[in-house]
């Protein structure tokens, strides 16, 4: 159930394959050697793996479901949508003659609406008002 995915993103590119963790899509270290090749990137994923498999099943949900809190969803269209409108802001002053200064603004905007999203990825269920399921 771990995900391999080509550097470039495609499957079966025939390029270098990257494995992620099952639980946080963190990259796995290469499994060079014998024995089955890591699923998870610590002890923590794994028992939310299994937390979340657990209560998939208790709710009857198949494998592409998940629960997920109506304000934590919510929370995230808005971050998405300033994301969205500071790449379109950059991609803007990019187009044109730009001071130095112009270009710095801008990618602080850019990186400052990238950072709710960056800092979601890194919180585990219980951190984000609502339960995480997949498997």
């Amino acid at each position: 159930m771990t995900e391999s995915v080509g550097v470039d993103g495609g499957e079966g590119s025939g390029a270098p394959v990257e494995r992620r963790c099952r639980w946080c899509r963190f990259p796995l270290a290469e499994h060079d050697g014998p024995g089955r090749p890591r699923q998870f990137c610590s002890q923590a994923c794994r028992q939310w793996d299994w937390v979340s498999r657990q209560r998939a099943r208790e709710l009857a949900l198949s494998d592409g479901e998940l629960v997920m809190a109506r304000s934590e969803l919510d929370a995230l269209h808005d971050d998405l949508y300033v994301l969205e409108r500071a790449v379109a802001d950059t991609r803007r002053v990019l187009e044109h003659d730009t001071t130095k200064s112009e270009l710095l603004t801008a990618l602080r905007w850019l990186l400052d609406a990238a950072a709710p999203l960056v800092d979601r990825r890194g919180r585990a269920p219980s951190d984000v008002g609502g339960e995480r399921i997949s498997s």
